[in-house]
């Protein structure tokens, strides 16, 4: 199998391609992995060092917007997965540009160029957070988008264009959705790295509002492995949910962070809320579980464990990102 990963050199996206080579020999063996990715603040070529000598890996450094450069690379590709994304929302309210250009306007070129060289499967990756906020209650797939972020409307926006090529030319595509990510190698502008690395280096930590936000938490191993049954078997055209099944507010999850790390809540700073603010994130995934064989595997207290350590044990790492990273402030 000849996969193109787009985005693979992200938190998400590297997991992903790591995990592809964890396979038994006889399949990894047997792949062929190219990573496309425009090595913006969040993608790290770092993140795949641990792949990098593998048979059959190779990565291209590039814009999923520039058509000429996804043509070639497209050729002889029976996959696509698509990661690419600008993702941060609070960047997203500060210019939406780029975020309707990666997220919309470079998966439309992907599509295109998926299309022409009549590539087997397209699976597109996405978020919950293109449904709004639901006050009680899960969205099935089936709910209608209603996003509030410049964010989730571009990732909306590229998801419509996904499943339309689906249903105007009969192109073989999956769409996942999946709730709020963490773990090893995530950019520490997101909030569990951003909490886990300040308080590690002894500074407060920026909790929005009155923490009464809530979110599902999904380990970033679960998400992947989601991602692979999607791939093998999902059904073209369909939209997979991809959850933790771990919902807590923020204030709840601050709480598990300040002990995790043996610190307390003095250093905790309480900074204005996000403009439009989602309130709450819910998925219904019994459609996976059913279709696909999905459930969430890693624990949220020993998933939070295991990545408080990684921070942990890899300053290296994350130390040269920190001046990168956009973090709410108090005013």
């Amino acid at each position: 199998m000849r996969l193109l990963v787009t985005g693979g050199a992200g938190f998400i996206g590297s997991e992903f391609v790591r995990s592809l080579f964890s396979f038994p020999e006889a399949i990894s063996h047997a792949l062929r992995v190219t990573v496309l990715d425009k090595l913006t603040y969040a993608g790290v070529a770092a993140n795949l060092d641990p792949v990098a000598a593998q048979p059959g890996y190779s990565f291209v450094h590039g814009d999923i917007c520039d058509a000429g450069l996804v043509d070639r690379v497209m050729a002889g590709h029976d996959v696509v997965v698509h990661f690419a994304a600008e993702s941060h929302v609070d960047r997203s309210i500060a210019g939406a540009g780029p975020f309707v250009m990666t997220n919309v306007v470079g998966t439309q070129v992907l599509l295109d160029a998926a299309r022409k060289h009549r590539v087997g499967r397209f699976v597109h990756v996405s978020t919950d957070e293109v449904y709004g906020s639901i006050e009680n209650g899960s969205w099935t797939e089936e709910c209608p988008v209603a996003p509030n972020s410049p964010y989730a409307v571009s990732k909306a926006g590229s998801d419509l264009l996904a499943l339309a090529y689906h249903r105007t030319h009969g192109m073989n595509v999956v769409v996942t959705r999946c709730s709020n990510n963490y773990g090893r190698y995530q950019f520490p502008e997101k909030v569990i790295p951003l909490f886990v690395t300040n308080l590690l280096e002894g500074r407060r930590v920026p909790l929005y509002g009155d923490g009464r936000n809530v979110r599902d938490w999904l380990h970033v191993s679960d998400h992947c492995r989601g991602i692979v049954l999607a791939l093998l078997n999902g059904r073209p055209g369909q939209i997979y949910h991809i959850g933790g099944g771990t919902e807590l507010t923020n204030e709840e999850l601050t709480g598990l962070i300040l002990d995790a790390t043996g610190s307390s809540w003095d250093m905790v700073e309480r900074v204005p809320d996000r403009k439009g603010h989602d309130l709450r994130y819910s998925l219904d995934c019994r459609k996976a579980a059913d279709e696909l064989g999905y459930t969430a595997q890693v624990d949220l207290e020993q998933g939070l464990a295991e990545t408080v350590a990684w921070y942990r044990e890899h300053r290296s790492w994350w130390e040269p990102l920190k001046p990168k990273a956009r973090t709410p402030t108090a005013k």
